[in-house]
């Protein structure tokens, strides 16, 4: 490279004129064509030398002793500075190898006859490399031309037309042609330079900003190779970690950051974000790992994981210690669960009782009381949902969601679900269509609709998709919900379309979290929690699922629920182990019958299998109600033989169903019954049991 002390420039009539990055190349290329120009001068000098017949060789190809002493010593200064020279003095070299070749030029020309030498495309060859220099060169040889003008002008007192067409076209000429040349090298390596310059400037000045940046940031950051090495940890990373740079830096990550999931064992290969990043080239994102610093203190962190550039280049890790938060979501979480148990059941109760108030048959009211109590029975449902939905949100994130699996034939029980939540979506004058088997075809059992199986809680599948068809309706003023079902070899996805107000495209990265609403005109008249999508994304993960949204503002919404599916004999397989029949249970000894000739001890009925109780010939009725108990305890009051009670025969046993509470409070005229006439009931003192 051109040392920085002899980059000078010449203003000549405007024009800059610089000397281009005189590289050892180039040095080289001078050198050579030096040595080519001066090892012919001195194979011409020994051919006429030891030549036969001297005299028959022109004059003009004759080359003097001088010339070819000159040459010679040029050929050797040139191998010279070819084999060996320092950096520093590449220029003084080239500089100096140069001058003599134009010596060894100028002599040859000036004693072979001038302009009408034959060697005079050698100086033709010599001018091409002047503008290489620069300004160092071009100069002397311009003034070197002019000057042979002008000494033939003060020789003969004139200069012949022919002469100075010789100059000019062998001599300036040719330095012309190599300003042209080499100026626009020097342009080209000038331009590359500064360019190289611009971006090397650029790239300090970004790389002190992000160095900057990086250590001011509190959350830690690590920047690993390929190979996982450490090659970058900033301030916070060390303070949370426990590790000085000098340490850390050229170790494994896996040596520094001590990392372990939720039930406290080791992350493997397959379970570490940052193997997955490494080999995947995808970003990877975790909340639920644990950190054990340099001192053997655990951290919860929030850890992301970022590649760099192309597959197998490194990656970014980014952490922060988010302890103190999951402590105070903990707190936050008990004191949702603790406050919706405790209030859900006086909610439950004035819903009830609201809900018999309503009913005709248990409270008579006006029509003005009417309405007033329907409104405040429809916010009593409304907020016992909201309670329901905080107990979901709170064992969602506690772990304590059941997970009941089921053979589940989704089309047709998304049907079902779409079936239910028809009439709201009429109210509204909402078009909704079930596109796997729409309504109104005149022959439904002729379409052919892929069977898709799942095995999963029917009761978490049923609620998500609840809750996003029952979202479409609500967001949709007029228009269509359309539900459709599909997916492919491993996956089924339900998607819920509306045409609706549609959500903006910065909320919907917010979309899916806790507490999180749409905050606009068109959604403020609209009621909800922010709870609904939180629950079913959490829903759809315990499914083993994922649910994402497309949508654009104004214009609608699509939701796709997509969850595993399971082939069509893997479904049978678990059908037919649920429909196995349970072991068989050893039949209980039956009572001995009651008879007055002979009695008995008597054995209880078991509360798995009512018994019947046989009647035999003769027999004394005996009050059959009453549980029989074996030793009798307690002495039963008799009954009047004079009363017959009807006793339950073998043809007709005796049957007890448990009914809802809820069933009676809607019609509890239904449920009472009158006693039967003719029945004596027994005085409290009665001790014996009459037979």
């Amino acid at each position: 490279m051109l040392h920085n002390n002899h980059k000078k420039n010449t203003n000549i009539g405007g024009t800059i004129i610089k000397p281009i990055e005189l590289t050892r190349f180039w040095h080289r290329r001078i050198c050579e064509a030096t040595l080519l120009v001066s090892a012919i001068v001195v194979a011409l000098y020994f051919w006429a030398y030891f030549a036969d017949d001297v005299k028959s060789i022109s004059s003009a190809l004759l080359v003097s002793d001088t010339a070819a002493a000159l040459a010679g010593l040029t050929a050797i200064v040139s191998f010279i500075s070819y084999l060996w020279v320092p950096k520093k003095y590449t220029l003084y070299a080239a500089l100096f190898v140069y001058g003599l070749l134009v010596a060894t030029t100028s002599l040859l020309i000036l004693n072979t006859g001038g302009t009408t030498s034959p060697f005079i495309a050698l100086w033709m060859l010599t001018a091409v490399f002047a503008g290489i220099f620069g300004a160092r060169g071009l100069i002397p040889m311009l003034l070197l031309v002019n000057s042979y003008l002008v000494v033939q002008y003060l020789s003969s007192g004139s200069i012949s037309r022919e002469t100075i067409v010789a100059v000019i076209l062998a001599g300036e000429l040719p330095l012309l042609a190599s300003f042209i040349i080499w100026h626009r090298k020097s342009a080209g390596a000038s331009d590359k330079d500064r360019a190289y310059r611009d971006l090397a400037n650029e790239l300090s000045e970004v790389a002190s900003k992000s160095e900057v940046v990086i250590n001011a940031i509190a959350d830690g950051v690590i920047a690993i190779d390929n190979q996982g090495v450490i090659q970058l940890i900033n301030p916070a990373a060390q303070r949370i970690l426990g590790w000085d740079k000098q340490d850390a830096v050229t170790l494994s990550y896996k040596s520094v950051l001590n990392l372990s999931d939720k039930a406290g064992a080791e992350v493997v290969e397959a379970t570490d974000p940052i193997q997955h990043v490494l080999a995947d080239n995808k970003p990877q994102r975790t909340n639920d790992l644990s950190l054990t610093t340099k001192s053997g203190k655990k951290l919860s962190i929030s850890l992301v994981a970022s590649p760099i550039g192309q597959i197998g280049s490194g990656a970014i890790i980014v952490f922060r210690d988010i302890t103190k938060e999951k402590a105070e979501e903990r707190e936050q979480a008990e004191f949702i669960s603790t406050a919706s148990h405790e209030m859900r059941t006086p909610v439950a109760s004035i819903e009830g009782y609201l809900g018999l108030t309503l009913n005709p048959a248990t409270a008579q009211i006006d029509d003005k009381a009417r309405d007033f109590i329907t409104k405040a029975h429809e916010s009593a449902q409304h907020l016992g949902r909201l309670f329901q939905d905080l107990l979901d949100v709170s064992k969602a994130e506690d772990g304590r969601l059941s997970n009941n699996p089921k053979v589940i034939d989704v089309v047709s029980y998304i049907h079902d679900i779409a079936q239910g939540l028809r009439p709201r979506a009429e109210e509204k004058g909402l078009r909704m269509l079930y596109k796997p088997l729409p309504d109104g075809e005149a022959d439904q059992a002729r379409r052919l609709t892929p069977v898709f199986y799942v095995n999963l809680d029917n009761d978490h599948l049923r609620e998500v998709v609840s809750n996003l068809i029952e979202n479409a309706i609500k967001y949709t003023p007029h228009g269509d919900v359309v539900i459709d079902v599909g997916g492919d070899a491993e996956h089924v996805v339900v998607s819920i379309t509306d045409s609706g107000i549609g959500i903006p495209a910065e909320d919907i990265p917010h979309l899916f979290q806790k507490f999180y609403r749409v905050d606009n005109s068109d959604t403020r008249e609209i009621g909800g929690t922010g709870l609904g999508l939180y629950l079913c994304r959490r829903l759809a993960e315990t499914m083993g699922g994922r649910i994402r949204v497309e949508s654009e503002y104004k214009k609608g919404s699509t939701f796709f629920l997509e969850v595993p599916r399971i082939s069509h004999e893997e479904a049978t397989s678990l059908i037919e182990k649920a429909t196995e029949p349970a072991p068989t249970i050893e039949p209980i000894a039956q009572p001995s019958p009651l008879v007055t000739a002979a009695p008995a001890p008597v054995v209880a009925p078991t509360a798995l299998q009512p018994q019947p109780i046989q009647q035999p010939t003769p027999v004394t009725p005996v009050y059959a109600q009453q549980p029989i108990q074996q030793p009798v305890a307690q002495p039963q009051p008799a009954i009047q033989p004079s009363q017959p009670v009807t006793i339950p025969t073998a043809a007709q046993p005796a049957s007890y169903t448990n009914t809802p509470l809820t069933h009676i409070e809607q019609n509890p005229t239904q449920y009472v019954t009158q006693r039967p006439q003719g029945v004596a009931v027994p005085a409290r003192d009665q001790n014996q049991i009459q037979q």
